[in-house]
């Protein structure tokens, strides 16, 4: 110690010897003294500041450690308790057969109960089900079928739940109802008639085809249903699978196959312009017969006769490398041009329909339909990627290169129509604030117009993967890209204003007298954004996260702002113990909301920030005020000078010349920003005092000495 108090001497001579080489020097001296003084402050500060850092790591630890034993300590408990009831329930669950047999008998009679109307009217129905057979109203009729059929089904299902060896009473239920298979029957035979003769119905009553094909997707539904309720229970019904799907293909190939057997009037020994005649035949109505049976038989047929042509033997009538194209060059050209003309034309008309279609609907009263996992969602993004899909069909039958060009004009057009949807959100957010009581779904709707731009990106990469060859990406990506992530983050942020309206009245209570006294503006703002969120939990990721985490920000941003504001000046340490203490909890109030919400990684941070804050407020020691601050300012090196100045001027006790030595000794030790982390002071404004308001200020001081 003494060798190096020795040496810290010798440095010391050496540098006063140093700045005191010249008389003019001696002047400075005391400039020198207080310079060396504000580093030497500087060098004990961040000394200081280390070791209250660790210190502060170590006391964290240690309480983490703390918790994780009382934890261990609950779950061992809990664990005992849990084996303890679980041995107890063992002899109770065997107590519960007669309950379970009650409740199998109580579902029996239910269902009988429920059924009841249908069972004393079923010679009713059945007639009444046979009339409309017979006029020919088939989808009234599968309706009253399909009541009949569920009554009997539920029965025989509570039956065979009960006893399913018990067959006597299955046919006592089969033979009451035994009427309805023959109703089944009936009307099976009404549709294949239909469908034998679908292409004449196609052309004079399309309804009535129509009808058929919606009987038979109900059946079709049934089936599937009933189907896996056998593989869950063995149960299935009389009479299922019907697999009337399978019969209309059957009785529509049926039809084709006579409707072309029909066409060969002729044979070859009958004349020798057989096939002349049949091509001819097939030429004149191939129209009508693709537009009622598509691609099922005719096409088959069609193949078959170009196997015939293409046959070896005849090859040698015909070199099919000599012929020239059906179509000369320019006149595909010019024909792929006006498809493109026509088809752009249309495809605009198409998507603003759409559009139009989607806005009406964010109108309604009803909540949005919601996905497989819950997220809400229009038919927006389904309707726009059908209309692609279905012209990028026809176009793939073309070529690979105008598939690629119609590709293209797709995506196109879906940035122009992006654009369009971008401007219709941000309108319909303007309606809403005109009158925030309408629409009444307007969170709902929102919600999904942001779960939307998530379906149209996974939409557009789907038809870029089935439709393009190439990987390289096109003009119209990143406009896309980046549309569809403004519309998203605006929707976000429409939503988020939302929440602060609702708030603005209990953030302006913070920092107040009212604050300090005792309010409830935090708990309300916390139960505020958790109902929000509840709603907002049908958000698609990874929009839901960036709205959390932006949640999180914006609510302690605002907290610090009523800090900035200086709307409270403590006026002792009782006072600034008691608000320290109150930012405290609420800081532990906004961290444990955001943390049950999964906010991310920074909710520690930026909740940290109120506590540091409190920190500085609740020290009571001025003479370390310094090194509070010193402390605050490391963590968050984004504060300003004009926020440390709000800090004091609240503290309410620190003198002037204490705040231009803290302000001065920062300024010189000055931690630069890296922007690793994301900002928290940096949009945070300190009220200046102008000099209108001054003037008011000095007018009202001096009213009041002249009274």
């Amino acid at each position: 110690m003494e060798e190096t108090s020795r040496e810290a001497v010798a440095t010391a001579v050496q540098r006063v010897a140093g700045m005191l080489q010249r008389s003019d020097q001696l002047d400075k001296v005391e400039q020198y003294r207080r310079r060396e003084a504000r580093k030497k402050a500087s060098v004990e500060a961040r000394l200081k500041a280390a070791i209250q850092s660790q210190l502060d790591g170590v006391r964290t630890g240690l309480t983490q450690l703390h918790s994780a034993l009382l934890d261990v300590k609950d779950i061992q408990g809990s664990l005992a308790d849990v084996s303890k009831d679980w041995r107890q329930s063992i002899n109770t669950i065997e107590n519960l057969k007669d309950v379970k047999d009650a409740v199998v008998q109580h579902s029996q009679l239910a269902s009988a109960v429920e059924n009841l109307k249908n069972i004393f009217s079923v010679p009713e129905i059945v007639t009444e089900t046979r009339e409309l057979i017979e006029q020919a109203e088939l989808l009234q009729a599968h309706r009253k079928l399909m009541e009949l059929e569920c009554s009997r089904d539920d029965l025989m299902y509570e039956q065979y739940r009960m006893d399913s060896k018990n067959t006597s009473d299955m046919n006592l239920i089969s033979n009451y109802f035994e009427d309805v298979q023959g109703l089944s029957d009936e009307l099976a035979k009404q549709l294949w008639m239909v469908l034998q003769r679908s292409m004449v119905t196609v052309r004079r009553d399309p309804t009535m085809l129509v009808s058929v094909v919606r009987i038979i997707e109900r059946e079709e539904k049934i089936d599937r249903r009933m189907v896996d309720r056998k593989k869950q229970t063995g149960f299935i019904p009389p009479g299922r699978p019907k697999r009337w799907k399978d019969k209309m293909f059957e009785v529509l190939e049926g039809t084709v196959s006579t409707r072309i057997e029909g066409t060969q009037s002729v044979t070859r020994e009958a004349d020798k312009m057989w096939l002349v005649r049949l091509l001819e035949i097939t030429r004149k109505y191939v129209l009508d017969d693709l537009i009622v049976v598509k691609n099922l038989m005719l096409t088959g047929s069609i193949k078959d006769l170009v196997e015939m042509m293409g046959h070896p033997e005849l090859r040698s009538e015909c070199d099919i490398n000599q012929l020239e194209p059906l179509l000369p060059q320019h006149v595909v050209d010019d024909l792929l041009s006006k498809y493109v003309k026509t088809f752009t034309s249309n495809i605009t008309g198409w998507l603003r329909k759409a559009l139009e279609t989607d806005k009406k609907d964010w109108q309604k009263e009803t909540e949005p339909e919601a996905d497989q996992d819950g997220y809400y969602q229009t038919t927006l993004p389904a309707i726009v990627f059908q209309m692609f899909e279905q012209n990028l069909q026809v176009a793939a039958q073309i070529d690979g290169d105008f598939k690629e060009q119609v590709l293209k004009l797709c995506l196109k057009q879906m940035n122009t129509f992006l654009i369009r949807y971008r401007e219709e959100a941000m309108a319909y957010k303007e309606e809403h604030l005109r009158d925030r009581q309408l629409p009444q779904c307007y969170v709902q709707y929102m919600i999904a117009i942001i779960n939307n731009c998530q379906t149209f990106k996974e939409s557009i990469n789907s038809l870029k993967r089935k439709y393009s060859q190439s990987s390289e990406p096109t003009d119209s990506d990143a406009a896309i890209e980046r549309t569809l992530n403004e519309v998203a983050k605006e929707g976000c942020q429409f939503l988020l204003d939302e929440v602060f309206l609702d708030l603005e009245h209990h953030l302006n209570e913070l920092l107040t007298r009212k604050w300090l006294t005792g309010s409830h503006a935090v708990d309300t703002i916390c139960v505020t954004v958790e109902d929000y969120f509840n709603d907002f939990n049908k958000i698609k990721k990874p929009f839901n996260q960036e709205m959390t985490s932006e949640a999180l920000r914006r609510v302690v941003v605002e907290y610090i702002k009523a800090v900035m504001q200086k709307r409270i000046t403590f006026k002792n340490a009782d006072e600034r113990r008691e608000g320290a203490e109150r930012m405290i909890k609420e800081a532990d109030q906004f961290k444990f909301l955001f943390r049950k919400l999964a906010a991310g990684e920074d909710t520690d941070r930026l909740c940290g920030a109120i506590a540091a804050i409190a920190e500085v407020f609740k020290l009571t020691d001025p003479t370390l005020l310094f090194l509070e601050v010193t402390t605050l300012v490391s963590k968050y090196p984004d504060i300003r000078e004009e926020h440390i100045q709000a800090l004091l001027a609240v503290r309410g006790d620190a003198s002037r010349e204490m705040r231009q030595m803290i302000i001065g000794t920062l300024s010189e030790n000055k931690v630069s920003y890296s922007g690793v982390t994301q900002p928290i002071f940096k949009d945070i404004t300190v009220p200046t005092i102008t000099m209108t308001t001054m003037t008011t200020m000095t007018s009202m001081a001096t009213a009041k000495l002249l009274k």
